[in-house]
């Protein structure tokens, strides 16, 4: 299940970044600011679910030791009851109760046996150093040589080598630097590419006349009259009046019938300028309305 939150949570993620980018290029403000918002909720619930499985495994982790703690307080308490209800069987050497006038053979036959065991030792030490052969111990000496300790030479070999996990150390750190390089070029080329399409700077005048747009406007709800309309194209028209690099002093909007409309702007408009005017009429500024550029041209000075 956590699995397919995280596949469905990044693609979410994923989504809602590309569009952020889109309508950056696009100049949709507003609906990047909301493809924005939804990024960060994506992100956020990401974090919470990571927080709560690592709270969930630390509470198991938790659990588990408390169950330990109490089973071996349990085994305690059960060995120390046993303990204390053992019955008292009285004095565990009973002959040294006894009359002193009676005699014991224990110590005796105790020294006697030690005597005989480290006389049969003895001989048997002797029988195996006379029996042994030198290469049993040159046999043995190459076995033990392993553990022998290095001398002055091989301690500065020694000295010269890497430790044992230095090699994988070396291997992470190398893929670390090359994975955080290319991250690293990746989001610089992903910032300089989004400066280069959303940045104002200088474009060569466009010589034609006037540039004209043909805009459809649609409402939602009901009771929507033709001045509900009007009044909304206009609303947009006015706002984004002011978001080309150069003012439209010269604007004008006409009503043409069924939700179009048309406007024209004097002097025409840059590639940039109209990819710039284009997303503010088509970004969601009006509560229930909707603005579509249905097309965009140039005119020229003899065009009707």
């Amino acid at each position: 299940m956590r699995r397919i939150a995280y596949l469905f949570g990044g693609a979410a993620a994923a989504g809602a970044g590309v569009y952020v980018v889109v309508y950056l290029y696009r100049w949709q403000w507003q609906r990047a600011i909301l493809c924005g918002v939804l990024l960060l909720v994506v992100e956020v619930m990401l974090l919470g679910i990571v927080l709560l499985g690592r709270l969930t495994r630390i509470e198991e982790r938790l659990r588990d030791a408390d169950r330990r703690q109490r089973e071996s307080a349990a085994r305690q308490e059960d060995v120390l009851a046993r303990l204390r209800n053992t019955p008292d069987t009285g004095s565990r050497f009973r002959w040294l109760e006894d009359p002193a006038e009676r005699t014991y053979v224990f110590v005796p036959v105790l020294m006697v046996t030690g005597v005989l065991l480290s006389g049969l030792a003895w001989l048997v030490q002797r029988i195996a150093s006379k029996t042994a052969r030198p290469v049993a111990e040159r046999r043995l000496a190459g076995r033990l040589a392993v553990l022998a300790a290095p001398g002055p030479d091989e301690d500065r070999d020694l000295e010269e080598l890497s430790p044992p996990g230095a090699t994988r150390t070396r291997g992470r750190t190398v893929r670390l630097t090359v994975a955080t390089l290319v991250g690293a070029a990746l989001l610089g080329a992903l910032v300089v590419g989004l400066a280069e399409l959303t940045q104002t700077r200088e474009e060569r005048a466009n010589e034609n006349e006037a540039t004209s747009l043909l805009l459809r406007v649609d409402m939602r709800g009901s009771g929507l009259t033709a001045e509900r309309r009007s009044l909304a194209a206009q609303q947009v028209w006015e706002r984004c009046r002011d978001a080309t690099s150069v003012p439209l002093n010269h604007a004008s909007l006409g009503s043409l019938g069924e939700g179009l409309f048309a406007g024209v702007v004097r002097p025409a408009l840059t590639d940039h300028d109209r990819m710039r005017l284009r997303g503010c009429l088509e970004d969601t500024v009006l509560d229930r309305a909707h603005l579509t550029v249905v097309g965009v041209g140039d005119a020229d000075a003899d065009d009707d």
